[in-house]
């Protein structure tokens, strides 16, 4: 939390939501905008349910702080707290924060905008019929990758080549083809894009007909094997299959945190606009 104390341009942020938070009037007070926004990104950050943010509050002296709150006081509940995720939905703003700290993060010369490193993952959602509506979420969708079906939504994200932060994220359900939201990964500045061998074909997509870049796009498993074979005849083509790989591995790090650090390893709203 004190490293995104520092990173986050936290006046940037609060201004974006401003025209849309309540004001002050003849009902209960409003909290400060800031502490709610504080909270909102200690719900994700941590992977809690509305409850359990608002036990932390009060469990968890290190995060009141943060949250700039104290026992002294009241402490925002669940409705709060779930009410001030509802009006980010609402009003779409959590994509127009995403591109406040990416614009931020470029003018302080943190993201370079040199070249892009794409690539999606699967992200579970609960296929249980056992609800309300006795249905699946009808916005995710089953896919197969490998042997293994799946079924939830997937994350497509534009990666800056040179810190590794990602600058661009779309949500589709899962069975969404990797290359069909290519496009909207790319900033428009690149000089090149590196991809998995998912990307094949690329260049040739008609809504990528005009984007002028160096396309780094790692040869199919099938090639590589075939390249790797004894005798080797074209050492060349597989160092540059290794100097690929070693250029997009830092897309594959964005995933790992929110993976592993975030704990998002399963969806927990409906919709694919809720998750985003």
């Amino acid at each position: 939390m004190s490293r995104m104390e520092q990173i986050l341009p936290w006046q940037n942020m609060v201004e974006v939501i401003e025209p849309f938070y309540p004001k002050a009037g003849n009902g209960r007070r409003p909290y400060p905008l800031e502490t709610m926004l504080r909270i909102h990104c200690m719900q994700h950050w941590y992977n809690l349910s509305d409850g359990a943010m608002e036990d932390a509050l009060y469990e968890i002296a290190s995060m009141r702080l943060f949250a700039r709150l104290s026992l002294d006081s009241a402490l925002p509940d669940r409705t709060t707290i779930m009410n001030f995720r509802h009006l980010l939905e609402q009003h779409q703003l959590a994509r127009q924060l995403f591109k406040t700290i990416n614009r931020w993060l470029a003018e302080a010369g943190v993201m370079m905008t040199q070249g892009t490193l794409v690539d999606a993952t699967i992200i579970e959602a609960p296929s249980s019929t056992k609800n309300k509506e006795q249905q699946r979420d009808p916005e995710m969708h089953q896919t197969k990758k490998g042997n293994q079906w799946h079924f939830g939504m997937k994350a497509h994200i534009g990666v800056d080549a040179k810190s590794g932060l990602t600058h661009s994220l779309v949500t589709t359900a899962a069975n969404e083809h990797d290359l069909n939201q290519l496009g909207n990964l790319l900033h428009g500045e690149e000089q090149f894009v590196s991809a998995d061998a998912g990307y094949q074909g690329a260049p040739q997509r008609e809504e990528l007909a005009e984007v002028d870049v160096d396309w780094l796009i790692a040869e199919r498993p099938g090639k590589v094997r075939t390249l790797k074979q004894h005798p080797r005849k074209n050492k060349t083509a597989i160092n540059i299959e290794y100097m690929k790989a070693s250029i997009r591995a830092k897309v594959e790090h964005p995933f790992r945190i929110i993976k592993r650090q975030f704990g998002f390893v399963k969806a927990r709203y409906k919709g694919v606009a809720e998750k985003r």
